[in-house]
């Protein structure tokens, strides 16, 4: 019976030890550079994994209680577009669905958004991405360069990109191609 006391603090002991080794481990696998943190390599499961859920649950915590104060009409989305075409094409493209020689180099690979637009995510969460910029891609914040109003008019937008009223529209279509030609 003198054995049954120690065996808790076996385990206890066991298991700080192996907990020791994986972080001395991950910090081997951080500081010898095994894991990648250029732009062109691509990531490792567990960081595409941690990259997503945490997003996720941010923007999930983020916009409780938010909702887009602007009007859906075309004057609102006509002004997102035009906000759009100066502050987001150069990553994330114009009707032409092309993308920039900025958004060619960038890791992640920003979505285009003509080719893969974002109207099915609530104004909500795409204000919470422009407000807050996503860290580890290129997604900056734009609580200091675009106010409020103009980070929601960007976000109307983006929701109603698959349905534009005519002004909204004939703007979109007429922002210049992000896309740089090679000549």
């Amino acid at each position: 019976m003198p054995d049954t006391p120690r065996k808790p603090a076996v385990i206890v002991s066991t298991a700080a030890a192996t907990v020791l080794v994986l972080v001395l481990l991950c910090y081997a696998a951080v500081v010898g550079g095994v894991i990648p943190a250029n732009a062109d390599a691509k990531p490792p499961v567990i960081e595409r994994w941690i990259a997503h859920e945490s997003l996720h649950a941010a923007i999930d915590r983020g916009t409780k209680g938010l909702s887009d104060p602007l009007p859906s009409d075309d004057s609102t989305m006509t002004r997102g577009v035009r906000l759009y075409g100066t502050n987001c094409a150069v990553c994330h493209g114009t009707s032409d669905g092309q993308a920039s020689s900025v958004a060619k180099g960038l890791y992640q690979q920003p979505p285009q958004f003509a080719k893969h637009d974002v109207s099915d995510d609530p104004a909500e969460e795409t204000y919470w991405k422009i407000t807050h910029g996503i860290r580890l891609t290129g997604m900056p914040s734009y609580t200091e360069t675009l106010t409020a109003d103009e980070r929601w008019a960007i976000a109307t937008f983006l929701r109603h990109q698959d349905s534009l009223p005519p002004h909204a529209e004939e703007a979109w279509k007429a922002l210049p191609s992000a896309a740089q030609s090679r000549q």
